[in-house]
């Protein structure tokens, strides 16, 4: 499969050589729209993005602005000369984004993970060759996003990246959605040219988190970013947690640090190496959290145990507790002596939170 790296786009890239992608989840009026894209214009940015249809688990709830949005996204591309991009879910969105000349489209994580629906969308732009960005299922699947991206190419399109905006169903720590890096750059590995972008609003779903984040995704050496950012994310009608203001999107970029690989074949190893690493301070992250919830639970037994006027130490149940977690670290290839010292301290933290 022939994939086109993003020099090849037709499309500005930043300084720093990153497609960068930024705007609010999703278009909400056209005073929002061109004041974000006003604020935005001067940082770099190569695509203007925006949710004119939002994807939402219940009803009831705002789901975008529909087709009313394109007249203010084109008004903002005339005035600022940004480009914007937009979510389709199904063929009738794709039929409406080509008839506004839209210049990118991008699949959302719940609906890369329905591969009729991806089909539906890849007939749809059969004979066009726009770019499309195809964002991770929400399930941890690679299948189901290699899946994706096949059937894009399938239908003659060149100019396809994948976004990686992390997994749900996988335990976090204080992010969003899990990063699963290493989904990412396997899916790099079974297509070496296919451009990567990093959506770290999604993963971070807290604007604290997105710094960081996007500094990762560049040790990963990832070609791109698309971080939400909305002029007054106080006010947003999705997401507000997870969108930087004009202000914090500019500090973001300026202190981005691109690093360069020189050393093609050391790179590779310097690549796995960051990945491995990423992955364990996910790991520690999701760690601690357990933690953190196992000693709340013990403290909540202490409170029972009190209204009974129980003993704190059960010797039987901690017999029963310690036993079971070395026939499971047994399992995991983990040795009994390092099971009962992690276990023996975490009982002496658990006693003491119920006293």
């Amino acid at each position: 499969m022939e994939f086109q790296a993003f020099p090849k786009w037709d499309m500005p890239l930043s300084p720093k050589g990153l497609m960068l992608i930024a705007g609010p989840c999703a278009a909400e009026s056209e005073r929002q729209i061109l004041e974000t894209a006003r604020a935005i214009c001067q940082n770099g940015i190569s695509l203007f993005r925006a949710g004119v249809w939002k994807p939402r688990t219940r009803p009831g709830v705002f789901e975008g602005m529909g087709e009313t949005a394109f007249k203010w996204l084109e008004k903002a591309r005339e005035e600022t000369g940004m480009r914007f991009a937009v979510e389709v879910a199904n063929g009738n969105h794709v039929k409406m984004a080509l008839d506004h000349d839209t210049d990118v489209l991008w699949i959302g994580a719940r609906t890369t993970v329905t591969p009729f629906e991806v089909q539906e969308i890849a007939d749809a732009l059969h004979g066009h060759d726009i770019p499309v960005l195809v964002k991770n299922p929400v399930n941890p699947d690679l299948e189901l996003w290699t899946g994706a991206i096949e059937r894009l190419a399938n239908a003659g399109l060149t100019r396809i990246a994948a976004v990686l905006r992390g997994v749900s169903g996988v335990e976090a720590g204080h992010y969003r959605n899990a990063p699963a890096w290493s989904m990412a750059l396997e899916l790099r590995h079974r297509f070496p040219k296919l451009p990567l972008i990093c959506d770290p609003s999604h993963i971070a779903g807290n604007t604290s988190y997105i710094a960081e984040i996007s500094q990762q995704a560049r040790n990963l050496d990832f070609e791109g970013l698309m971080i939400e950012t909305h002029i007054s994310p106080e006010q947003a009608m999705s997401d507000s947690r997870q969108q930087l203001n004009p202000q914090q999107l500019r500090e973001l970029l300026s202190n981005l640090i691109v690093k360069s690989h020189d050393d093609k074949a050391s790179s590779k190893i310097q690549e796995a190496l960051t990945a491995c690493r990423c992955e364990i301070d996910q790991a520690d992250m999701t760690l601690l959290a357990t933690l953190a919830r196992r000693m709340a639970m013990s403290k909540r037994i202490g409170e029972l145990k009190k209204e009974e006027n129980l003993t704190v130490l059960q010797s039987g149940r901690w017999e029963q507790v310690l036993a079971q977690a070395i026939e499971n670290g047994h399992r995991l290839g983990l040795s009994e002596s390092f099971i009962r010292d992690i276990f023996n301290r975490i009982h002496l933290e658990s006693i003491a939170q119920q006293q």
